[in-house]
């Protein structure tokens, strides 16, 4: 039978869960720096995303002694109430919770040691949810902060990118290599800061749920150019736009110029281009 990986601290003993995404990062110089780019203060109303055994939990709760945590794994979950009984331990998915709930009228700052296989689908709550943060310090894999860091004309720029830059200031803090986790994972990391402020975002409120739907049209197959991805949504005619380019080659003020031009003009559902097929 494999030998199976434990973690332990304290008398805390786990196998890492793949499932759950579970690598703990175990280096104190690394987490003084996230702390820093966190730029906390005791006033700061604070979610943290998966402690884990707590090794970001205890810098937290140096500068913010009373804050919320959620954490999945019951065994682990069991072990930060009780190392850390002033913290708010929710046992459960972070994607089922109410930012709105936790903030309580306030602005949340969110940490976290994000498990890579749900980035994405944290990194759109957040950015649904924006209206309860401030900020958001993420570790996440390298490849997905360089993609929401990226610049138009590279092949890390995306839908993901296009959609945090126009709502969130996204910086690129620093690489993590992979030998300060247990267990080591296969690729680096990196820190980010998201900036929620009402003065990152550049799409007017109006416009949010349109502007949203064209850039995921837009990139549907990324080697396409916006006409082959845009035609069966949009009527195109007459519309001055180069339309031959991709969407990759769009920064993100000609996304919401596309999508003043474009969000009044749908394509009936039932219509299909003569051309279509052939």
């Amino acid at each position: 039978m494999k030998n199976l990986m434990k973690v332990k601290y304290k008398e805390t003993e786990v196998v890492p869960k793949k499932s759950f995404g579970q690598n703990f990062l175990t280096d104190d110089n690394i987490l003084r720096k996230i702390i820093d780019a966190a730029r906390l203060s005791p006033d700061d109303t604070v979610l943290e995303i998966g402690p884990g055994f707590g090794a970001l939990t205890k810098h937290i709760a140096k500068m913010v002694p009373h804050f919320t945590a959620v954490e999945l794994d019951k065994e682990l979950a069991h072990f930060i109430r009780t190392e850390f009984p002033t913290v708010n331990l929710i046992e459960g998915d972070v994607l089922d919770l109410s930012l709105a709930t936790i903030a309580q009228g306030k602005k949340l700052k969110v940490l976290g040691n994000i498990p890579y296989a749900i980035t994405s689908p944290i990194l759109f709550k957040l950015l649904d949810e924006r209206a309860h943060l401030c900020e958001a310090i993420l570790l996440v894999q390298d490849e997905v902060a360089r993609r929401l860091s990226a610049i138009p004309h590279t092949k890390e720029y995306g839908i993901l990118t296009v959609q945090l830059q126009a709502f969130a200031k996204v910086e690129y803090c620093f690489k993590v290599g992979k030998h300060v986790f247990k267990p080591q994972p296969k690729v680096n990391s990196a820190v980010i800061r998201l900036s929620f402020q009402p003065e990152f975002s550049q799409v007017p409120a109006e416009l949010e749920t349109a502007f949203r739907l064209l850039v995921r049209r837009a990139f549907a197959m990324r080697r396409k150019t916006l006409e082959n991805n845009l035609k069966l949504h949009y009527d195109l005619s007459g519309v001055p736009f180069d339309f031959k380019r991709r969407a990759e080659e769009l920064s993100i003020s000609e996304f919401i110029a596309l999508t003043l031009k474009l969000h009044h003009r749908k394509v009936a559902p039932n219509y299909l281009p003569q051309h279509q097929g052939k």
